[in-house]
């Protein structure tokens, strides 16, 4: 196989026009908008808020195959820096292919998210090409919506969008988060607040005497799917039921809306959160796995 046939491992193309990306790789993230969840609500974040929404630098963005009329695209990354390296479903001589593309070309990463698979195999790649060790940092599990049974019985209280007055709490909420997850935020906590109040995507439940308990997420509806983040609740209130209820309620909403499918992330060392969202119906779909290198 010529090195640049369309079809080698190594034809990454790869731009900073978001533009350009979506022309080439567009229709190949909608054909699998469950396993492609992340880079679909990202760059369509990316296109409704702009380019520097995760960060300072301007994001990159790589499609293999798929440079011209005859070509079909095989796999796609995208990076928010300072942020990792996202990538859809590759093959060991796939991510060889773009290790040596991304160091050939300067990129210097602090790590990678991805199938389980996907990212060991980058990862791999990574130290050969660079040197750098890797760690894995999260180990993740995606969920899809199945029948959906909210929890009974439901904690006492009411599940509410949240509005402009809920502005303080939920960035103080989204901070809070962040560090349960190890992590500095993905982005800033007020302009997180106020794209989420635009679209009314945070519900949140209150107990009977109106104080807000818990909240639950959900991104704009794109390709048919829509994904269910962040779920939060304080640490002292914790044990209740109200990210239960909170959940539920969203993933409710989202069906009503007519999204195909529903979707959610747990971290695989919780064993809770993972028991609790597949009592109210959620179903595995495939692991994945973020690595950090050093």
């Amino acid at each position: 196989m010529r090195p640049d046939s369309p079809d080698s491992p190594g034809n990454w193309h790869l731009t900073h026009d978001l533009d350009e990306f979506l022309g080439l790789a567009g229709e190949f993230l909608a054909s699998r908008p469950a396993l492609h969840t992340v880079p679909l609500t990202v760059v369509d974040s990316l296109l409704r808020r702009g380019p520097h929404v995760y960060g300072e630098e301007d994001p990159v963005f790589g499609v293999l195959g798929g440079t011209g009329p005859s070509d079909g695209v095989r796999g796609a990354f995208f990076r928010t820096p300072p942020h990792g390296i996202c990538l859809t479903s590759l093959t060991e001589e796939e991510a060889d292919g773009l290790a040596t593309t991304l160091t050939a070309a300067g990129h210097r990463l602090p790590g990678v998210s991805a199938d389980r698979d996907t990212a060991a195999a980058f990862a791999r790649a990574w130290r050969r090409r660079t040197g750098s060790e890797s760690r894995v940092a999260e180990r993740q599990r995606l969920y899809r919506l199945g029948e959906l049974t909210p929890p009974e019985p439901a904690p006492a209280g009411r599940a509410r969008v949240a509005a402009a007055a809920d502005r303080d709490l939920l960035v103080r909420w989204y901070e809070e988060f962040s560090a349960q997850v190890g992590g500095h935020p993905a982005q800033d906590g007020g302009a997180w607040a106020d794209s989420r109040l635009s679209y009314g995507g945070i519900t949140l439940w209150e107990t009977p005497d109106g104080a807000p308990v818990a909240m639950a997420g959900a991104t704009p509806e794109v390709a048919g799917q829509i994904r269910v983040a962040p779920v939060y609740t304080p640490a002292e209130l914790r044990g209740r039921g109200y990210a239960g209820a909170a959940t539920a309620e969203v993933s409710r909403a989202a069906r009503a809306s007519g999204a195909a499918e529903v979707l959610l992330f747990t971290d695989l060392s919780n064993p809770t959160s993972n028991g609790l969202y597949q009592r109210i119906g959620y179903r595995p779909v495939a692991d994945f796995a973020v690595h950090e290198f050093t």
